[in-house]
């Protein structure tokens, strides 16, 4: 009875809700939002640099309702912050900041990986979401797509922390996928794309093994010590130089 209730448990569910979220239609909202993370990914808009309602919604061709709305909700995740008689900002990158969110995505993600492999689903079919990202990943890096590598990359770790089962981890890692989907962007531009999906390669090798050690091992590598050799503030520094110098040049 206990080896057929396993093999019961290891076959996906394909109605459960917190293994496969159901998609819904972006709102213009959404895609207001979305279109601030990607530009903030590209290091089109820098941290620090001040987000204008009227010019945003200009650009985008929407009223400044949804822009407004979009906002607040960027700031309600972490990504822009209201300061008095400054306006709203994308938030500041700093090398404590990432630190700290990459301190608590260890946490959450080895956590999820470890319940992946208590539960068996740290293989296929459960782990398709993860390859699919994968496969998006090596996508983008050949497109020299800094963006869309990140959004792939947010997505990879997105569906791995799903694998978890557990529906916290699954909303606390949403509360931290934007900022650090704008943090991959930056770190891509500081590093090798190809290498960066190697890493990702190493991470699924790992997860498929099942050894919680060498799991913990390669998250450690992957997320902690590569954003560790990242300075942040120096990339953020040198784009906004460079950004001064075309604006000069045009002018």
């Amino acid at each position: 009875m206990k080896k057929v209730a396993r093999r019961a448990a290891a076959q996906p569910v394909a109605h459960d809700p917190v293994l496969w979220p159901q998609r819904v239609p972006q709102t213009l909202v959404e895609k207001v939002a979305e279109t601030v993370i990607a530009e903030a990914a590209r290091g089109v808009i820098l941290p620090g640099d001040r987000i204008v309602e009227s010019e945003l919604g200009r650009r985008l061709g929407v009223s400044r309702v949804p822009v407004r709305e979009a906002l607040r909700m960027l700031e309600s995740q972490g990504i822009v912050v209201n300061e008095p008689y400054k306006g709203i900002r994308l938030r500041e990158v700093t090398n404590q900041r990432v630190r700290d969110l990459i301190e608590v995505r260890t946490a959450i993600e080895t956590t999820a990986a470890y319940r992946a492999v208590e539960s068996g689903r740290h293989l296929p079919p459960w782990t398709g979401a993860v390859e699919a990202a994968m496969e998006d990943m090596a996508d983008m890096a050949s497109r020299g797509d800094a963006y869309g590598l990140a959004a792939a990359d947010t997505s990879f770790h997105r569906a791995l922390c799903v694998l978890g089962g557990n529906s916290v981890i699954v909303d606390l890692w949403e509360m931290l996928a934007q900022q650090l989907t704008i943090i991959f962007g930056l770190a891509a531009a500081g590093k090798s794309m190809p290498s960066v999906v190697e890493e990702h390669r190493d991470l699924l090798a790992a997860l498929r093994t099942g050894n919680k050690r060498r799991i913990r091992k390669v998250l450690h590598v992957h997320i902690t010590l590569m954003h560790m050799s990242v300075d942040y503030e120096a990339i953020v520094t040198a784009r906004r130089a460079q950004r001064a110098s075309r604006c000069a040049e045009v002018a």
